[in-house]
C-alpha cells in the first residue's frame, strides 16, 4: 500500500520546527498562540476562519485540525461547510477579478 505524501500523524510533529531553528520557531508559535486568544474575535468565530483559510491555501494539515477544532467549539457542519463556501468565493473572485488586468493588456497591446 503506498503512502499518502501528507502523512497525518506529521501534524503531531509541528513543534518539532523548533528543533532546526529554535528562535524563529518560538517566536512563531508565540505569535500563533496570541493570535488564537480571544479578543475581538472569539476563538470559536477565528476557527471557522482558519477553517476557510486552510482550504483556500490547500492544507490538508489545517483542514484536519481546524474541523477537529471546529468540532470541538461546537461548529456544525453546515458553519463549516458555507465558510469553505465563503473562502472558495473570495478564492474565485480574487482570480476572475484579475481578469481585468488581462483585458487592459489585452486592449492596450491590440490597439
Amino acid at each position: 500500500m503506498a503512502k499518502n505524501y501528507y502523512d497525518p500523524a506529521d501534524l503531531r510533529k509541528f513543534g518539532e520546527i523548533t528543533e532546526w531553528s529554535e528562535e524563529l520557531g518560538n517566536k512563531f508559535f508565540d505569535y500563533y498562540g496570541k493570535v488564537f486568544e480571544e479578543g475581538a474575535l472569539s476563538a470559536r468565530e477565528k476557527s471557522l476562519i482558519a477553517l476557510a483559510v486552510a482550504h483556500v491555501v490547500k492544507c490538508p494539515y489545517c483542514i484536519d485540525a481546524y474541523t477537529k477544532d471546529g468540532l470541538q467549539r461546537g461548529i456544525t457542519k453546515e458553519e463549516m461547510m458555507e465558510a469553505v463556501h465563503a473562502g472558495a468565493a473570495i478564492e474565485s473572485g480574487a482570480t476572475l477579478v484579475h481578469g481585468v488586468q488581462m483585458m487592459n493588456k489585452y486592449k492596450k497591446l491590440s490597439m
